[in-house]
């Protein structure tokens, strides 16, 4: 399969309630980690719950960067898609973790891509 992509899925732990219920904080770590990893940055946009949580996206020429975080519990689900072989996902990935002072982080890497020729569906209009 060509890869098209690398698609990192992590799970952090143990971050600090006040950075993660922080709209402004949480975009800023996210921007910067999108730049910090070498992307372009294109869209914004970010939504703070209440009583807790942030949710946002990063959306940046290389594909995205998501997340979404449970302040009460320390947690953020953090998912960093890139195209191409310029930008790595594991440095925003790493910035992030480093920025939310996280004590673990679990995370795993998906290669994204096209199906051989032999494998491709033909999507039908109806």
């Amino acid at each position: 399969m060509q890869c098209l992509g690398r698609h990192v899925l992590a799970e952090v732990c143990g971050c600090r309630f006040e950075i993660l219920n922080d709209l402004k904080k949480v975009q800023e770590i996210m921007v910067n980690a999108a730049l910090e990893a070498g992307a372009e940055v294109r869209e914004v946009a970010f939504h703070k719950f209440s009583p807790q949580g942030v949710s946002g996206v990063v959306v940046i020429s290389e594909s995205h960067l998501a997340i979404h975080t449970w302040p009460e519990l320390g947690y953020a689900a953090v998912d960093v898609f890139t195209c191409g072989d310029r930008v790595n996902p594991w440095d925003a990935c790493n910035y992030v973790a480093e920025r939310f002072q996280a004590e673990e982080v679990s995370a795993s890497e998906v290669r994204r891509g096209l199906m051989p020729e032999s494998h491709r569906q033909v999507a039908v209009n109806i």
